[in-house]
């Protein structure tokens, strides 16, 4: 039987696609850390709408099941040297299938005539999470400059944190989550 564990990065290094050994703090690792982060906070919150019923929930569900496996992806493309190739690779379409959704999802909503703060019920305040973590990664990817063979990679994870916005109010507005606007008299 494997074991979880294999005593190789005790050192501080880890492997990226292909074997290339680089020290657990390399901006690569970073970048896909970040998205792998993300990726959990998005389940945290499908795990907060298992027991929530509303008439879309399963087209929401799978859409973000979809998110969720297209950010391994990301991650994998993120984990592979500049030069080598990954059997996966991120297009227009993906980036494309984000932005159907978050115009779909907006027209059911107010629009916004104030900033928001992250709250409301708890998947919707754990997409806001997401969503942030998402900003991060893709600051961090922006690192790796002409490392990074994709494009689309940022422009996924770009579009993402606008998903995660919409897919967060969307929550709200089918839960009766209240959305608290931000106060300019504090």
């Amino acid at each position: 039987m494997a074991r979880i564990y294999t005593r190789s990065g005790d050192k501080g290094l880890t492997s990226l696609v292909y074997g290339e050994r680089v020290p657990k703090n390399d901006v690569r690792v970073e970048a896909y850390g970040t998205c792998d982060e993300a990726n959990s906070f998005i389940g945290l919150a499908l795990s907060f709408l298992e027991k929530e019923n509303w008439e879309d929930k399963d087209d929401f569900m799978e859409v973000m099941h979809r998110v969720q496996t297209i950010m391994f992806y990301v991650g994998a493309e993120l984990s592979t040297p500049k030069g080598k190739e990954v059997s996966w690779k991120l297009k227009q379409e993906h980036i494309d299938d984000l932005e159907t959704k978050i115009d779909e999802w907006d027209t059911k909503l107010e629009p916004l005539k104030n900033f928001i703060l992250p709250s409301g019920h708890m998947a919707s305040s754990a997409l806001h999470t997401a969503r942030t973590i998402v900003r991060r990664a893709e600051r961090t990817t922006v690192s790796l400059g002409e490392e990074l063979d994709n494009p689309f990679v940022r422009q996924y994870l770009n579009r993402l944190s606008d998903f995660l916005f919409v897919a967060a109010r969307y929550v709200n507005k089918c839960l009766g989550g209240e959305e608290r606007v931000l106060k300019t008299d504090v």
